[in-house]
């Protein structure tokens, strides 16, 4: 109901807030490193003189170059939105970007903190901004910058990064690219000048440049392009998307080698730093005797020792359920015992094992067969590969 005593807003004069909001937000894609040097700023005006060539209307909104010859080539050709002067200081002028009103506007260092005096804070809420009028957005950052990885990077570098990006940040970009170099590619550029001045190259070299270092700052640039990857799996479930982790599933059994098979889909999962689960399927006819139902709780303890994820449920058609929960747990290695069903049921009934083997060789999965000879625990395992 209409309140006449209500506080009545001018919209002939919107707020700086407000006063950009567009019915389409832009897209965001951003381009993430390992760490400086690894060429995501050159990267990114690669593709944007690549747009510009097919007719997209493309700016720079910002880029640093640090002095970077390579970089200031590839910037030549595009058009730049003038800085603005905040305290003699030059920062990005967002107002500028959103009423020139490009298709695409460049703007580098996701995480650098603008100068006081600014309409905000951080450089990645004027790219928000600039988003909500509608203007898709290329940016960069390095891995070191996010906020959930801080600690993890102290640990690795024993640096302290103080300029953070928020974790939601990238949960909302609509795409995410690494811009990936080997760390002798890297320690090459270093060497040569490309990345920092002479003075500053040994001491960066012993430090955060270390080797060890930039393999660690790798893995983790790959594992969070891999984990967007899943995430977009989960969100798009009937999209095919190529499983970038492992996850181990062993099927577990009755039969006293069960514990054998958790042992060892264990020691592959920790080989591969992976997910680990164990799948016990029973009939829904069939009662456990005590001494069943205890191995079966012996199983359960040793996968949660390994801390594993232990799955129970109740089919009629084994092979069928195995697949299901494979699909759904987008596993990639099963680990299964060798049948135990005599030569004359396997030619009457056919073999449990080629059964598997059928049902995942479309799925992308491997199977490892673990065989125990009679009368003794000495164990061997046989892979099969998937094969197309």
């Amino acid at each position: 109901m209409f309140d006449p005593n209500a506080i009545e807003v001018d919209l002939s004069t919107p707020s700086p807030t407000t006063a950009y909001q567009s019915p389409r937000r832009g897209k965001h894609k951003i381009f993430i490193g390992m760490s400086p040097g690894v060429g995501k700023t050159y990267k990114m005006l690669e593709e944007a003189h690549t747009l510009k060539g097919e007719g997209i209307d493309v700016v720079i909104g910002l880029v640093e170059t640090h002095g970077r010859r390579e970089t200031i080539d590839k910037s030549l050709g595009l058009e730049k939105v003038p800085l603005r002067s905040i305290n003699n200081l030059l920062e990005m002028d967002t107002t500028a970007i959103i009423e020139r009103s490009p298709q695409l506007v460049l703007i580098d260092e996701l995480a650098h903190t603008n100068v006081p005096g600014s309409d905000r804070e951080k450089r990645y809420q004027d790219v928000d901004f600039v988003l909500n009028a509608g203007i898709n957005v290329y940016s960069t950052l390095n891995i070191q910058h996010i906020e959930s990885l801080n600690d993890i990077v102290a640990r690795i570098t024993s640096v302290i990064v103080r300029e953070r990006v928020p974790d939601r940040i990238l949960d909302a970009a609509d795409q995410i690219v690494v811009v990936d170099v080997t760390p002798e590619t890297l320690q090459e550029r270093l060497r040569d000048g490309k990345i920092y001045a002479p003075e500053k190259i040994e001491q960066s070299l012993s430090n955060f440049f270390h080797r060890r270092n930039l393999i660690a700052l790798r893995e983790l640039a790959l594992r969070e392009v891999a984990d967007t990857l899943e995430d977009e799996k989960k969100l798009n479930p009937h999209e095919q998307v190529c499983n970038i982790h492992e996850r181990i599933l062993v099927c577990v059994s009755t039969y006293p080698n069960s514990v054998q098979l958790i042992r060892r889909g264990a020691r592959i999962a920790g080989y591969m730093n992976a997910k680990f689960y164990a799948l016990f399927i029973n009939h829904p006819d069939r009662f456990l005797t005590k001494e069943e139902s205890l191995h079966i709780e012996t199983c359960q303890r040793l996968c949660q020792e390994f801390e594993g994820e232990f799955l129970q449920l109740k089919s009629t058609n084994i092979v069928e359920a195995i697949a299901i929960v494979a699909e759904q747990q987008r596993i990639t290695q099963i680990v299964i015992g060798e049948s135990q069903q005599s030569r004359w049921k396997q030619l009457l009934r056919g073999s449990f094992t080629q059964d598997i083997m059928r049902r995942v060789r479309k799925k992308n999965i491997d199977l490892h067969i673990i065989a125990t000879e009679k009368g003794s625990t000495k164990s061997i395992s046989k892979l099969v590969r998937k094969s197309s």
